[in-house]
C-alpha cells in the first residue's frame, strides 16, 4: 500500500513536505492529530479554502484526528502572506461573528463526534496571553533578520510605498504559537495549509521544538490556479463563497459545471473523495467526449453535494433543467429565492399588471410598442410558455407559488417579476 502522503500527492495535493520520511513513518505508527488554521477575514469560507478542508476529511478518512483552527486572534490582526497592502482591521464584534460561520462551515468537512475531530479558536489560549510575558517566553525565540527574509514580509517591503506594520509583521508569532499549543494541548503533531504558508509553519516547528522539545511536522498543499492562468475560486459574479446566503447552492453547482476541461480531471482529485480509479474513468470519457461534458457534471455533482447537502443538489439540478428547456413550473419557492439571491433580475410590481407594462418596466423592452411587437413575433415567454397575446396580465391566481412570474426575452434573457402582497 502507498503511504498516505502518496496517495495525496497522487491527487496533486502535496507541494511541500518538512520531512516526507519522517512523516511516513510518523503517520504510519499510529492515529496522529493534525491541524489547518483558517482565519476570519471574511463572513464565510470561499472555494479556495476547500482545498485544506479536503486534505483534513482526507486524513480523518485515513483514521488521523483532524483540528480546524478558526482563528479568532489571527484574525483581529492579518495575515500578510499573499497580499500587496495592509489589510483592513475589523473589530471584535465582527470577527467573533465570521468565526461562528466559519465554525460551522468546518463542520461539515470534518466529522465531530467524540474524539473524532475537533474545532478550536485560538482566541482562548491567546486571551490568556500578557504582552510582557509573549515577549518573553516566545518573541525571544525568533530572529527579526529571518523575520525580514520571508517572501510574505520581503515582498511588503521591496514594494514601493506598501511596507508592513508591526501588527502584520508579528502574525508569524502568532501562528507558530498556535502550532506549539497545539502540540501542548492536544498532542498535535502535524500542520497542513496552503504553500504561502510553509514559512509561518517552519516557524511553528521550530518553536513547538523550543518551548517543549517536541518533534513537529509541516506539509503544504499548492495554490489552485485555473488552466488559463485565471485566479481560482472567482466567478463573473465575484468571489464563490461556500455560505448559501451568499453563494447559491444553484450558483455554486453552475460555477463547477462551467469549469475547462483542463481544469477537470486536477478538480476532481483536489476536491472530490472519488477513489482514483473513478476519476481516471472520468478522465478517459473527458478525453474521449469532452463534448459530453461528462467531467463537469460529476465534478459539479461530487462537490455540490458535499458542501450544501443532497437536497440542495437536487434543487440546483431542478434550477438548471427548468432555465435550460425544462418546465419552471417544477421551480419550488425556494428554487426562486435562489435566483433572487443570484442576481437574476427583479422587480417588484402590483397585482393584475398588463403584461406590457410589466415588460416595460423591467426593461426587457423600451416601450409598449417594442412589448407588442415582441409577443407578436413569439419572443416572449411568461412561466416556460409562449405568450401570444399583449392583452395578459400578470395574476396571483396564475403565479408560481402565488407571487411570482417568470419573464424570458429570447433564449437567455430572463427576469422575474414578484407581485406586491397587501
Amino acid at each position: 500500500m502507498s503511504s498516505l502522503i502518496g496517495a495525496l500527492e497522487a491527487r496533486g495535493l502535496v507541494a511541500q513536505v518538512s520531512d516526507r520520511d519522517g512523516l511516513d513513518r510518523h503517520l504510519a505508527e499510529g492515529r496522529r492529530t493534525l491541524y489547518c488554521g483558517f482565519d476570519p477575514s471574511a463572513p464565510s469560507l470561499q472555494v479556495g479554502n476547500l482545498v485544506p478542508l479536503m486534505v483534513l476529511r482526507r486524513y480523518q478518512l485515513a483514521g488521523h484526528r483532524p483540528i480546524a483552527l478558526v482563528g479568532g486572534a489571527t484574525g483581529l490582526i492579518g495575515d500578510p502572506s499573499g497580499r500587496d497592502e495592509e489589510r483592513s482591521l475589523n473589530d471584535d464584534d465582527t470577527v467573533a461573528g465570521w468565526t461562528d460561520n466559519i465554525r460551522r462551515q468546518v463542520s461539515r468537512f470534518i466529522d465531530l463526534e467524540g474524539d473524532a475531530g475537533l474545532v478550536v479558536n485560538n482566541l482562548d489560549w491567546m486571551r490568556e496571553q500578557d504582552a510582557i510575558g509573549f515577549l518573553r517566553d516566545v518573541g525571544k525565540h525568533f530572529s527579526v533578520n529571518a523575520m525580514l527574509a520571508r517572501d510574505a514580509v520581503r515582498a511588503r517591503i521591496d514594494r514601493e510605498g506598501a511596507g508592513i506594520s508591526f501588527t502584520e509583521f508579528s502574525y508569524m508569532l502568532l501562528q507558530a504559537f498556535d502550532f506549539a499549543e497545539l502540540a501542548r494541548r492536544h498532542d498535535c503533531t502535524l500542520q497542513v495549509a496552503g504553500n504561502d504558508q510553509w514559512g509561518n509553519i517552519a516557524s511553528g516547528i521550530d518553536l513547538g521544538r523550543r518551548l517543549h522539545g517536541q518533534r513537529l511536522f509541516g506539509m503544504t498543499s499548492p495554490l489552485v490556479t485555473r488552466a488559463d492562468g485565471v485566479k481560482f475560486g472567482k466567478s463573473a459574479a465575484g468571489a464563490v463563497w461556500l455560505d448559501a446566503e451568499r453563494t447559491s447552492p444553484y450558483a455554486f453547482h453552475q460555477f463547477w459545471l462551467n469549469c475547462a476541461d483542463a481544469d477537470v480531471v486536477p478538480f476532481l482529485g483536489y476536491f472530490t473523495v472519488l477513489p482514483t480509479s473513478e476519476i481516471d474513468e472520468v478522465a478517459a470519457e473527458v478525453e474521449a467526449r469532452p463534448e459530453r461534458r461528462e467531467g463537469q457534471r460529476v465534478l459539479a455533482a461530487e462537490v455540490t453535494r458535499l458542501v450544501h447537502g443532497e437536497a440542495a443538489l437536487q434543487s440546483a439540478e431542478r434550477i438548471a433543467k427548468a432555465l435550460f428547456g425544462g418546465d419552471v413550473r417544477t421551480l419550488s419557492e425556494d428554487d426562486l429565492g435562489q435566483l433572487e439571491l443570484d442576481g437574476m433580475e427583479r422587480t417588484s410590481v402590483p397585482d393584475g399588471i398588463g403584461l406590457l407594462d410589466a415588460l416595460t418596466s423591467a426593461g426587457l423592452t423600451r416601450s409598449n410598442a417594442e412589448a407588442r411587437r415582441m409577443v407578436g413575433a413569439s419572443a416572449i415567454h411568461l412561466n416556460g410558455s409562449a405568450v401570444a397575446d399583449a392583452a395578459l396580465r400578470l395574476t396571483a391566481k396564475d403565479a408560481l407559488h402565488g407571487r411570482h412570474h417568470l419573464l424570458r426575452r429570447g433564449k437567455k434573457r430572463w427576469h422575474l417579476m414578484v407581485l406586491q402582497q397587501h
